[in-house]
């Protein structure tokens, strides 16, 4: 009994505590899918997994990445940040940026030309505003935009814009992600992604829609197969109060004290877990969230109250929820937000199949002040430069109006139907050449004809002014090296100053 007593403690010393040294606990045995599969077969069904999740696995050369931190881009950048006011539904080009006066000598008349639309249309609907030049180019904006006009000079105005379908899901989808059909990551965490962003205390990419979700909900601002820590951060705008606007922001019952003890103890934790069960981008993003929300609740607030604006400059920017928005994306842009989203015509869209020239007038009266505010203020304080804005929708409207079709429209025949054939965006600053005028559609405003400009172009160019290869902007996933512009895209030369 001795000896089997001395081989037993030989064998098995104790720990201090009584516990054998190679006693386990049962958290040793308790494996991960991804453990499972590593100590199974020799690691072969590993292999398999990482060739399903290989954007997490190779995404970078040192390994996902998965932080916001600053990075450089290929080349030295014209812009730092984007502001893409998104026009929702599709405003008409012939109503705001893309004059066609041969419509009034059509007015009422079939046109020589057809395309084929979504709904069944018909004859020429010649536009019920007026245009002028503005500025030392000269440009023509309608009247609908005054404001815009004044800041024409600094403005690209791109005429000759097309897209694939005139369907609104799949048009927002291929505008804000580069693919119509298939979950990938917007152009916010795209640009996220490669460049990190200026602040540590807010969130790298806000999309601010107020009143709720719009066509394709959050699919707009998602990371897809990007880490968690780049999806857009979604802000209700329709709320003033911030404590209402940033829900759940500040926390009442604990201080910032407690909090970082609370936080340093998940880290803990987290550190444990990550040594157990290996490298996962998803998890790591998981941790930099929390630690993001902490340290948003010094900044987020004071970002978005916009009441700390002197009264002069919210008299600039003038009344209303758009008001209010493109202040805040003002605010933002200065803080170091790389990509600010500012959705407008929401609740009542720029898709007028029905009373275009009541509704089109009230979206703009609604936002064409705020807008030429922006670039103006912008501009005064020296951010112009290098900030980036865009305006435009998912496509633009027939210049013939839509007939009467139960369920369509409401039968009033005084609007206008989807139309990807042709349309206007515009750019301003951020190395953008200003008074310009890119491209032109027909006669009638229909089609773009000359210097056409896909959507995959128009991304191309926006990667391009913030420093990046569109090409080369990729992140391995499923097999494959993904990019925002597909196997598509080239650069618009001539947009760059």
């Amino acid at each position: 009994m001795g000896k089997i007593g001395n081989s037993y403690d030989a064998l098995f010393p104790l720990k201090p505590g009584g516990c054998p040294l190679n006693y386990h606990s049962e958290s040793d045995f308790v494996l991960t899918r991804r453990e499972f599969l590593n100590r199974c077969g020799m690691g072969f069904g590993a292999l398999s997994l990482g060739s399903l999740f290989g954007g997490e696995l190779h995404a970078g050369e040192s390994g996902p990445i998965t932080t916001l931190d600053q990075r450089a881009p290929h080349f030295p950048a014209k812009a730092k940040r984007v502001i893409h006011i998104f026009a929702n539904g599709g405003p008409s080009q012939v109503d705001t940026f893309d004059p066609k006066p041969l419509l009034n000598k059509w007015d009422g008349k079939a046109l020589p030309i057809t395309f084929k639309t979504e709904r069944t249309t018909g004859a020429a609907m010649a536009s019920p505003f007026s245009f002028k030049r503005y500025g030392q180019s000269g440009i023509e904006v309608s009247e609908l935009f005054p404001r815009v006009g004044e800041c024409i000079d600094d403005i690209a105005v791109i005429r000759s814009m097309y897209t694939d379908v005139p369907n609104h899901e799949p048009s927002l989808l291929l505008m804000n992600c580069g693919e119509a059909r298939l979950p990938r990551p917007s152009m916010g965490s795209w640009l996220t992604y490669g460049l990190g962003t200026e602040n540590q205390n807010l969130p790298g990419f806000i999309s601010m829609c107020p009143n709720g979700l719009p066509v394709s909900d959050s699919l707009n601002w998602q990371n897809a197969f990007l880490p968690g820590i780049f999806q857009g951060t979604y802000i209700d705008t329709k709320h003033e109060d911030i404590d209402k606007l940033l829900e759940n922001i500040q926390n009442s019952h604990t201080s910032y004290e407690t909090q970082q003890k609370q936080l340093d103890l998940l880290n803990k934790i987290n550190s444990y877990h990550a040594a157990q069960s290996g490298d996962d981008g998803r998890f790591d993003a998981r941790i930099k969230s929390f630690e993001l929300a902490y340290r948003m609740q010094m900044e987020a607030s004071d970002a978005f109250d916009v009441s700390k604006e002197p009264q002069s400059v919210r008299e600039m920017y003038g009344e209303g929820l758009q008001a209010r928005q493109l202040l805040i994306a003002r605010r933002l842009a200065e803080r170091g937000v790389r990509y600010t989203q500012v959705w407008t015509g929401f609740r009542q869209p720029w898709d007028n199949h029905d009373d275009l020239k009541i509704r089109h007038r009230k979206l703009a009266g609604e936002c064409d002040q705020p807008i030429a505010a922006l670039l103006k203020d912008l501009k005064l304080r020296g951010l112009l430069d290098e900030t980036l804005v865009i305006w435009g929708g998912e496509f633009g409207r027939t210049p013939v109006v839509e007939l009467a079709k139960p369920g369509a429209n409401q039968g009033k025949v005084n609007g206008r139907d989807h139309n990807n054939h042709g349309f206007t965006m515009w750019m301003a600053g951020g190395g953008v050449r200003g008074g310009y005028v890119h491209g032109a559609t027909d006669e009638f405003g229909f089609a773009a004809v000359e210097n056409r400009v896909h959507v995959h172009d128009l991304q191309a160019t926006i990667l391009h002014l913030m420093g990046f290869d569109h090409e080369r902007l990729t992140y391995r996933y499923a097999g494959r090296d993904f990019r925002l512009t597909d196997v598509h895209g080239t650069v618009v030369r001539d947009l760059i100053a």
